[in-house]
């Protein structure tokens, strides 16, 4: 299992929010086709054919938890990452 289907699995089953890593979760969006625009802390990703803009701020070293969610239902509503 790659490090990103290991990421995506974490995300989907939903029961550390908390505990994704910031880095790992930039990458994954990444590799899911997003482009990256970075303002300060502000790390936007867009991608053509989804409306939804995700605008992800590190605490820490980790994800904001509410962000996370934002990412999960995301990856839901478009069937994103296979």
């Amino acid at each position: 299992m790659s490090r990103r289907d290991e990421i995506l699995k974490t995300i989907l089953r939903g029961t550390s929010d908390a505990n994704i890593s910031f880095t790992r979760l930039c990458k994954m969006l990444k590799q899911l086709g997003f482009e990256e625009r970075i303002r300060g802390s502000h790390h936007i990703f867009t991608k053509e054919g989804i409306e939804e803009i995700i605008n992800l701020q590190p605490k820490r070293a980790n994800a904001k938890s509410y962000q996370v969610k934002q990412v999960r239902n995301l990856i839901l509503r478009y069937k994103l990452g296979g």
